[in-house]
């Protein structure tokens, strides 16, 4: 089991159904949905420099999830990059990639939890949450 998260640079402001579709074309490699930006491309280069691909490093630094949190190979493009990290690092990974995501202006998908988060912090701007205490 992997968890996982996709970043982007938020050209609109999407619904979380929106945004959960364009995760799941980017996941079918549908790559060409999405627009590219700079700032992906920076993105990705502070991520690897700070946890490469798994394919780049010795087979015997593997299981070192500090070094590697990813399960497989990084999914990316000049629009996007598809982060899969084994569940033991996800609280890690998450806060690491929101991070580095709002540092360069980009929006995480959580496919988890169906969610979309924008460098501002916001969420989709059509979500309508009710308070806890009610029910109508």
């Amino acid at each position: 089991m992997s968890f996982d998260l996709g970043v982007w640079y938020p050209h609109d402001r999407l619904t979380e159904k929106e945004a959960g579709l364009l995760y799941a074309r980017l996941c079918e490699d549908e790559a060409c949905q999405i627009e590219p930006h700079a700032s992906v491309d920076a993105f990705y280069a502070e991520l690897t420099a700070k946890h490469p691909e798994i394919d780049t490093i010795p087979d015997d630094l593997i299981d070192d999830h500090d070094l590697c949190p990813w399960s497989c190979a990084l999914d990316r493009s000049p629009g996007h990059v598809i982060m899969p990290s084994v569940w033991s690092k996800a609280d890690y990974v998450s806060v690491f990639v929101h991070s580095l995501a709002r540092k360069h202006g980009l929006a995480v998908y959580d496919p988890q939890a169906e969610r979309i988060t924008y460098p501002d912090g916001n969420t989709s701007p059509t979500e309508t949450r009710r308070p806890w205490w009610r029910f109508w």
